[in-house]
């Protein structure tokens, strides 16, 4: 085949996905970048003929003197680089031991990790309600009292006292482990396609657990650890629906307990201020792709792409 009918053939297949990224992405993107430069408020659709660049003096502004904004910076910093980690190393290990344990052993496992990811986000939202719950009722509470950790109960994500760091640590907690079943997923079924030969080989070798999984196993993923970190930073910097029903139920304080994508969200449908939202938007994307790109390059895609040397 020609090389240009091979581009055509191979342009064709790809036009269904390339119309729905441009429908779905790329309009809704340059949508708001657009309405980030308008003053629109209360959906007054009248006010997109304006342009103005009020909204992003504004967001500037309040970065380096609105205190509150200030609050919502910082979480959204520790909430992603944390429960990042969680979600990529907690997913890995998990993977390993299931690995390491017999299939049919290993299954109920998975299931059971897999039940955060299945489960309704109102359900699973509710049920860390009423186990951060103030107040003797809240399931957490109920436990450090009867075991004598603690003598009274704690608001654990609104107490002053214990900002911001138990909030930060709710959030963690909720999120990983619906985030950490994905990467489990991914590297399971990564790992069970690794030929069982070299493994069977370096067991005779005389390598251990850990020589197995650092030196045989783990390099012959990469390709997947690249993916689960790359997709799950970028979906970690946009996901905000748990935090949102914690935040509105009064589990989580209300600045300590939200992100920017929240932020985003509560600005353009609860005060009603479009332009704003849209501008905070536009500079959430940007700092995606800028930090999508970084995690490619420091976990090297591109020597992964490179065509392999010598004959095949």
């Amino acid at each position: 085949m020609r090389r240009g009918a091979g581009s055509q053939a191979a342009l064709f297949f790809l036009l269904p996905a390339l119309a729905l990224i441009a429908v779905f992405y790329v309009a809704p993107l340059l949508l708001s970048i657009y309405i980030g430069f308008t003053p629109l408020r209360d959906w007054n659709l009248r006010r997109l003929g304006e342009f103005t660049t009020y909204n992003y003096e504004r967001l500037f502004h309040m970065m380096l003197h609105d205190p509150d904004f200030g609050k919502v910076v910082k979480t959204t910093v520790v909430f992603t680089a944390a429960t990042l980690a969680v979600n990529v190393l907690g997913g890995l290990l998990l993977a390993l031991a299931l690995y390491f344990m017999d299939e049919w052993l290993s299954l109920p496992y998975r299931v059971i990790w897999l039940l955060p990811r299945m489960t309704p986000i109102a359900v699973y939202s509710l049920l860390w309600y009423y186990f951060f719950l103030p107040g003797p009722q809240g399931t957490l509470n109920a436990i450090l009292m009867r075991l004598g950790v603690i003598d009274r109960p704690y608001a654990w994500g609104t107490d002053p006292r214990l900002l911001p760091y138990s909030a930060w640590a709710i959030l963690v907690i909720v999120n990983g482990l619906v985030g950490v079943s994905f990467g489990m997923i991914v590297f399971y079924s990564a790992l069970r396609s690794i030929p069982r030969e070299q493994v069977i080989a370096a067991r005779i070798d005389g390598a251990s657990t850990v020589q197995l999984a650092r030196y045989v196993l783990v390099p012959q993923i990469r390709w997947h650890l690249v993916y689960v970190t790359v997709w799950q930073l970028l979906s970690l910097l946009t996901t905000f629906a748990h935090i949102f029903l914690l935040v509105e139920w009064g589990t989580l304080d209300r600045y300590w307990g939200s992100n920017w994508a929240l932020y985003v969200f509560n600005t353009a449908f609860l005060t009603g201020d479009q332009g704003l939202a849209a501008a905070a938007a536009t500079i959430l994307v940007a700092i995606g792709a800028l930090l999508g790109l970084i995690a490619l390059r420091v976990m090297r895609f591109r020597e992964m792409m490179q065509e392999p040397r010598g004959e095949l």
